[in-house]
């Protein structure tokens, strides 16, 4: 039984690592992006159209991972496009983390009226189609990355809102809680010294989450030509363009599907390895 757990404990703890690996390459990819890239991701040659990856025949080696129909350097468009990618988690993520993960500790900790006008709130804002209710939101102000923004965080929040409130409710009913009471501590106090600790491993987690979600979402409305400006590389702008010409250059589609896809699994397993990892009750 303890060589299972040690087992387990040691995939996880790979996972993690693995996780924060890729992320931390996103990251420097990103900040570095303008000294990295080989090309202009921008600039075009339409005699260079369509050229393969360097391992194939009729490769170009001055293009990586090859062009798209309009010559543009795929490997050059994939570095730019980590930039709008990780500044749309990391703003989106953030702000949603803020207020919804707020609104539910004082809505699980205060309950009473507190609970009842959140959760009223949370009710009605979770009744309206998520997609939708985000593309409504970029019609009406207009394509951006901060209309992009604009529409994770007012739709995400509850995500957090509710989560955080179930967990706070039931941080509160606990022993030390009352223990704390009966010591003479505030409620604020209370709320930030020893509820919030204990919550703060599931807020870790959403983030991480959060974060994956809000990649997704980018990508999704890059697709469909809702994000920023077409000609500025996005890695959901790539995917859309490489759908339509797959069979002639498979590479403009499927090497900004993989970063997207590593981009948000790692997220995803890095969430659930820092909760593994810093849960104290799992500890």
């Amino acid at each position: 039984m303890a060589d299972g757990r040690m087992e387990v404990r040691r995939r996880a703890g790979l996972r993690l690592w693995l996780s924060a690996a890729w992320l931390a390459v996103v990251v420097v990819v990103a900040l570095l992006a303008p000294h990295l890239a080989p090309k202009n991701p921008l600039e075009q040659d339409l005699f260079s159209g369509r050229l393969p990856p360097f391992w194939q025949h009729g490769a170009d080696p001055a293009f990586v991972l090859g062009t798209d129909s309009l010559g543009r350097d795929v490997l050059s468009r994939i570095i730019f496009g980590s930039r709008i990618a990780l500044s749309v988690a990391l703003i989106s993520g953030t702000l949603t983390c803020l207020i919804g993960a707020s609104l539910g500790l004082l809505a699980g900790f205060f309950r009473g009226w507190v609970d009842l006008v959140i959760s009223r709130l949370i009710d009605i804002w979770m009744a309206f189609p998520p997609v939708l209710f985000s593309i409504l939101l970029i019609a009406v102000i207009g394509p951006g990355l901060g209309s992009i923004i604009l529409a994770i965080v007012v739709i995400d929040w509850t995500r957090f809102a509710r989560v955080v409130r179930a967990e706070a409710m039931a941080q509160g009913a606990m022993d030390y809680i009352a223990s704390a009471r009966v010591a003479g501590r505030g409620r604020m106090g209370i709320l930030w010294r020893e509820v919030l600790p204990n919550v703060l491993p599931i807020i870790v987690v959403l983030l991480t989450l959060e974060m994956g979600i809000a990649v997704i979402v980018e990508a999704i409305l890059s697709f469909v030509n809702l994000s920023i400006s077409t000609d500025f590389p996005t890695w959901g702008g790539m995917i859309s363009e490489g759908r339509a010409s797959v069979h002639q250059a498979w590479w403009v589609l499927v090497f900004p599907l993989v970063t997207l896809f590593l981009t948000v699994l790692s997220f995803s397993q890095l969430g659930e390895g820092l909760k593994d990892r810093f849960d104290p009750v799992l500890r």
